[in-house]
């Protein structure tokens, strides 16, 4: 089923929020702050218009869309400074889930098929201010946009007419009525705009009003209430905490009837500390919050798992994760090693080389002769598969490979890629 989404938009300037493309008035010097806030108030995605001006101010916005990505669960959506197809691609790089092509920009009208067809359509939306540039492009929004955002949303009842695909209109801050008139036309995918900005502490009383008027909003209620949980003597659930994107345990604690509704209520997970005897939200004091991404109960109903998006660290000691302290390891680590860890753990090392040299490494060398070294070397290593693979003995090419993937590890930290950019790109494929 398609639901309406309710979509609240940050004007990224000079790394701060401001009011609109006309309006630079300062809005919030924290926009990562701002991001969490509306989804923490349950907006279903959040559109970021990127207004930098110049390479360096638009590196400057793509880190911070890039943390905004990593620190909420909804989905984002990026725009603004787009000039060719590696602007589209650096946006979905930095996290975002679809990037809207504005078709009164003729540049970006112009890479609507290229951008479309090397992404995939469910990645690409069409922007418009008026229902006559719909009208214009429907046939390349038709085979190239999943969505169109209308930015004028005067013109909201003929654009969804128009429109091949659904349409997301932009809307001032209007009646009530006038809301669930525009959410009730059936090509209307949702609204944001001003109206959302304004609003977004009452999202979900609009979401209520909508269902009231049997208009489908997403879902947000828990499908166990907190009675139907078995809880122990003391009157708690324990919760094992997972990272949604790596599986690694984070942590286990403890929740009670309030931690549980809260954690339900604000997408933040919340517990009760059995030592303090008190409410715990995870990330208040350090900043290290836990986004949920799923709880699921186990076949008992006393026991739940929770995945969630971890920022920073999840122990208190400054470790990734709470289990850290081996007691035994029974395994043959030759044949149990996951990949994507072993990449990871060495990936760390180069890392930590880079920020604590030391004397007479090979890694340490590499990084003080620069990136030119760096390639060339990478180059080699890269010609030593080509020769190494024309040999009989495939042991040559695992040694080859193992070296230019070191190589090439190098070139991801001296450039700030992580293992985890990299495999999204390729699960994204």
């Amino acid at each position: 089923m398609n639901y309406k989404k309710f979509m609240p938009c940050i004007y990224l300037y000079q790394k701060r929020a401001v009011s609109g493309l006309q309006n630079r008035r300062e809005v919030s010097l924290d926009p990562v702050g701002l991001a969490e806030s509306y989804a923490a108030n349950k907006c279903d995605s959040l559109y970021i218009y990127d207004m930098s001006e110049g390479d360096r101010e638009h590196e400057e916005a793509l880190d911070v869309i890039k943390t905004i990505c990593a620190n909420v669960t909804v989905g984002v959506i990026g725009s603004g400074n787009i000039h060719r197809m590696e602007d589209v691609k650096k946006l979905l790089y930095a996290g975002c889930s679809q990037v809207v092509l504005d078709c009164s920009k003729p540049e970006q009208t112009a890479l609507l098929e290229e951008v479309s067809l090397k992404f995939g359509k469910d990645k690409i939306i069409a922007g418009a201010e008026y229902p006559a540039q719909i009208e214009e492009q429907k046939e390349r929004i038709a085979s190239y946009a999943c969505e169109v955002f209308l930015f004028n949303g005067a013109g909201t009842k003929e654009a969804a007419l128009i429109s091949p695909v659904p349409v997301l209109p932009f809307l001032p801050d209007v009646s009530l009525d006038k809301i669930i008139e525009v959410l009730s036309f059936a090509n209307v995918g949702g609204i944001s705009g001003d109206l959302v900005n304004e609003n977004i502490k009452n999202v979900e009383d609009l979401k209520a009003l909508c269902r009231e008027n049997q208009i489908p909003v997403a879902q947000d209620h828990a499908a166990f209430s907190w009675e139907e949980l078995k809880k122990g003597t003391d009157g708690l659930i324990p919760v094992v905490v997972q990272d949604a994107k790596t599986d690694a345990v984070l942590m286990v604690a403890y929740m009670n009837e309030e931690a549980y509704n809260r954690t339900l209520q604000s997408g933040r997970m919340t517990y009760y500390s059995r030592s303090r005897q008190e409410l715990w939200l995870k990330g208040e004091t350090s900043g290290h919050y836990q986004y949920v991404h799923s709880l699921t109960a186990d076949c008992d109903l006393d026991t739940i798992l929770a995945k969630v998006t971890q920022v920073g660290a999840a122990c208190h000691t400054g470790s990734y994760s709470c289990f850290f302290n081996e007691i035994q390891n029974r395994s043959d680590k030759t044949d149990s090693h996951n990949p994507l860890k072993v990449f990871e753990e060495v990936f760390s090392v180069i890392e930590d080389r880079k920020i604590h040299p030391k004397e007479g490494s090979y890694t340490n060398y590499l990084f003080d002769k620069g990136i030119d070294k760096i390639l060339k070397k990478l180059g080699e290593e890269a010609t030593e598969i080509v020769i190494a693979a024309k040999n009989p003995n495939p042991n040559e090419v695992k040694y080859e490979i193992s070296d230019f993937l070191y190589h090439m590890m190098v070139l991801m930290v001296e450039k700030g890629v992580t293992w985890e950019e990299i495999t999204a790109e390729l699960a994204n494929r």
